[in-house]
């Protein structure tokens, strides 16, 4: 049978003389945590069975109990405790020191207690004495609990005794063996979108349902977050805040005290007379529109939170409303209010708020606290603690320090949510209240500048930061077209996870196994074509003017940029706007938005084959030419060069290959003769956007285009694949082994359905697979050597398919923000947001 008692806890042992109280403390604790009254008397008496010296010996057992309370040692008291009000004495005291008491009864049948106080010379009182002490023993036993015992354990019998165990268990709030580091976040009072841009900020990585909510968040580098409490009221969305911090917790990656607020909602979520005011009423409004389970699941997480924590070893104390020195890592009722409300003097501000005592002034113990609850327009430093709480539902900011470096990180409120009584910051410095009006077309810096949060339907929140932006804003402000074209920027594309065969980085088996393993039974591979990416927007008629804009439309890059000269894009665009000329009427539009690639190669990238791949291929190939000639000279007079001329042999038949590699993707254009494009998905047009249309319907569309002008327009090859199919899977395969092998780039593998949702949220809408000697351009010419080839097979994909992901929803929501006709500086904001993400600091080879 085992006894738990909480560490730091007061233990009273309760029984009549003879029970075997001293026995059984002496076996089960070290004698420094016992006081008995026994030895006591005689310390102050010469005479453990002195009962006149009760009264002394009491009085120094209390203060020597004290002692060792104040300083959280585990404390045992061996005295008969059978009466209530000497229990009362020592309930008092554990109280005063904020320790848990607890008894442990020993109600031993009275003929043994008889018998063994007869057994012993120093015990000298009949009988009788011992009848007294059972019959105050058993009026008194029921009421233990009531009295003031967190907890009470009787033992009826000697095998019961015998059988015991006592385990000293740490309590709830001691997490001194959690180290960090730990990124401790004020008060967010619903503030959903502010708290998932701040975790982003922070570095953490967003994990979402299939709804696109957040349900968790983990740091790569294994930081954890620590919520000061007050999670709900207030705010926009307290079920998407608690929906993300609970499942942080469940998934070991996060840590929450308690705040007042989720106490009161407790309170109301079951059923208790609370007075719904302080934001309660948004809480419980939006909690309504969630699912019963998710309500009892909140009602059990809010119960559940613990006052405050101890961590790193004593050194850092989180609690909601700050907490003295001497209340750390103690369990009481009165630590739990401070830690809940702090302490109020009694008076109340000219805004009717109760007056806090300010006991960081006098703090100077040796951990650093950190807490919230009452809201400061910034956060600073009071002899060793800090107040997080920087009113973020009041239009202030949502503030976090990262532990132990000290740092302070904080996000900007999207706007005053709502207003407080007491004003946090002067109105100038709030933001405002609501969504200002304005122009539908006209656009702002102040929407794509900063820290920036865009929703998305397929992917959530997508968050931007200020450094990311500032570099978008360089490349649109420079070199875009005029961003009143921008309906739509491509997502960057992920390749496959890494070969597994020896002298390959891509092969198409990986595609298909990762489709499989999303539950995606058919794909489709198309031809990839080397060319450069282009988005095509094309108007009906060339001098309307369509999104606040004159002119018939622009051919750009995925960076934004403009192909060619406005003479030379007017003509481009005559010629595509011919081709879908049976298009308009059918698709009930005026304007079309494609997506292609544009050949040759050589057509957008000419300086940087000129000025990159093109002097490295000359290089390499007269640096080794003239290596092979001495090597030569020297092997054949007899000197040992063998394994270096087989070497420069191998790296001059890499750079053969690597010239040769971009050469067949340039050819020589004039005007747009030469010029092609290879058109492979319709994105958007009047009122619809296509992402949920299979991408057979959007190839049959590309070839008629291609019949309708096929001087400008190029088919995309493609083969449709069973997945689960593995004649299909090795077709698939041979026909990319064949095109790879006579120069072709590769082919890209897509969802056959197009826009799919897998296991684990949205599934990638495409990925490549290019061909070994393709990506000599890539890697460099001698990237197939061994060495570096196993170099090249440990690159990490998993940033890069986030990225690919984020991009991916950014567009398919600009997409639906055209067609649903919303103001153009809201479709804007989404492309923008592409642009910025591309400066992520990923690898672009890949």
């Amino acid at each position: 049978m085992k006894l738990s008692i909480p560490d730091m806890s007061l233990v009273v042992l309760v029984g009549a003389s003879g029970s075997g109280k001293s026995t059984f403390a002496h076996r089960h604790f070290k004698p420094t945590q016992v006081l008995s009254s026994d030895f006591f008397r005689g310390l102050v008496s010469d005479d453990e069975n002195d009962q006149a010296a009760s009264g002394p010996a009491f009085e120094t057992l209390h203060f020597v109990a004290e002692k060792r309370m104040t300083a959280g040692l585990v404390t045992v008291i061996d005295a008969t405790n059978v009466q209530r009000a000497p229990r009362g004495q020592l309930i008092a005291l554990a109280k005063k020191h904020n320790v848990l008491p607890v008894a442990i009864v020993l109600d031993m049948p009275e003929a043994l207690c008889v018998e063994r106080n007869e057994a012993r010379a120093d015990r000298d009182f009949g009988a009788h004495v011992i009848r007294r002490h059972r019959n105050e023993l058993r009026k008194s036993t029921r009421s233990l609990e009531k009295d003031g015992f967190k907890r009470v354990y009787v033992l009826r019998t000697p095998e019961e005794v015998d059988a015991a165990e006592i385990e000293v268990e740490p309590l709830l709030n001691d997490k001194r063996g959690e180290t960090g580091p730990f990124d401790v976040i004020g008060d967010v009072h619903g503030c959903r979108a502010e708290l998932e841009e701040l975790l982003e900020k922070l570095g953490y990585v967003l994990s979402r349902d299939s709804e696109g909510r957040a349900v968790g968040a983990a740091h790569p580098e294994g930081r954890r977050a620590v919520f000061v409490g007050d999670l709900v009221d207030r705010g926009p969305d307290t079920p998407g805040v608690l929906r993300l911090v609970m499942g942080m917790i469940d998934a070991g990656t996060a840590f929450c005290v308690c705040g007042n607020h989720e106490q009161k909602l407790t309170r109301a979520l079951r059923g208790r007379n609370v007075r719904v005011s302080h934001g309660l009423a948004e809480s419980l409004e939006q909690l309504s529109a969630e699912t019963e389970e998710f309500r009892k699941r909140v009602e059990e997480f809010c119960g559940g939170l613990i006052a405050h924590y101890v961590l790193d070893g004593g050194n850092l104390v989180v609690s909601h409303a700050g907490l003295p020195e001497h209340y750390h890592g103690r369990a009481s009722s009165k630590v739990r209010s401070f830690a809940l409300y702090g302490d109020s003097t009694g008076e109340t501000d000219e805004y009717g708020l109760p007056v806090r005592y300010p006991w960081a002034d006098d703090y100077r113990g040796r951990a650093m606290v950190l807490y919230g609850h009452t809201p400061t327009p910034t956060a600073e430093w009071v002899n060793g603690t800090m107040c997080l709480d920087t009113g973020c539902v009041f239009g202030g900011r949502l503030t976090s320090l990262r532990y132990p470096e000290k740092e302070i990180v904080s996000v900007a409120a999207h706007k005053v949510w709502y207003e407080p009584v007491k004003p946090l910051l002067p109105p100038e410095q709030l933001p405002p209240p609501a969504v200002a009006r304005r122009d539908p077309d006209v656009l702002d810096l102040g929407d794509v500048t900063g820290q920036r949060i865009v929703e998305t339907t397929h992917h959530g929140r997508v968050s931007v930061r200020p450094e990311q932006a500032a570099a978008a804003l360089e490349v649109m402000s420079r070199f875009a077209v005029d961003p009143r074209w921008l309906l739509y920027l491509p997502p960057t594309m992920s390749p496959v996870a890494t070969s597994g065969l020896d002298d390959i980085l891509e092969h198409p088996r990986e595609a298909f196994d990762a489709y499989r393993a999303d539950g995606v039974q058919s794909v489709v591979c198309e031809e990839k074509h080397m060319g450069s990416r282009a988005v095509v927007l094309v108007c009906r008629d060339s001098g309307s003017a369509r999104f606040g804009i004159d002119g018939g439309g622009a051919v750009y890059t995925r960076t934004g940029r403009s192909f060619f000269e406005p003479d030379l894009t007017e003509q481009l665009l005559n010629r595509i706007r011919a081709a879908c000329a049976d298009l308009w009427d059918e698709l009930n539009t005026d304007w079309l938005l494609l997506d292609a690639e544009l050949l040759p190669w050589s057509a957008k990238a000419g300086s940087l084959i000129t000025q990159q791949y093109a002097p490295v291929g000359a290089a390499s190939s007269a640096a080794l030419t003239a290596a092979l000639a001495e090597l030569s000279k020297a092997d054949s007079r007899g000197v040992d060069v063998g394994d270096l001329l087989a070497s420069t042999r191998s790296r001059a038949t890499n750079a053969d290959g690597y010239r040769a590699a971009y050469q067949r993707y340039c050819w020589p254009t004039e005007g747009l003769d030469g010029v092609t494009l290879a058109p492979f998905q319709v994105l958007a047009s009047e009122g619809r956007s296509y992402a949920h249309e299979p991408h057979s319907w959007h190839l049959d569309i590309a070839d008629r285009l291609v019949a309708a002008d096929r001087s400008l327009f190029t088919t995309t090859k493609r083969l449709f694949v069973d997945t689960t199919d593995e004649n299909a899977v090795a077709a698939a395969t041979a026909w990319w082994e064949e095109m790879t092998a006579t120069g072709g780039e590769g082919m890209v593998v897509k969802p056959a359905a197009n826009l799919v949702r897998g296991r684990r949220g949205l599934v990638q809408p495409g990925m490549k697979v290019r061909g070994r000697e393709y990506l000599r351009i890539i890697y460099g010419p001698d990237y197939t050597e061994p060495r570096h080839l196993k170099r090249l097979k440990q690159r990490n994909l998993g940033r890069k398919r986030s990225l690919a992901g984020r991009e991916y929803a950014l567009g398919l929501e600009a997409l639906d923000r055209v067609a649903r006709g919303e103001p153009l500086w809201r479709v804007h904001e989404c492309v923008f947001a592409v642009l910025a993400l591309e400066s992520e600091p990923v690898d672009p080879r890949l």
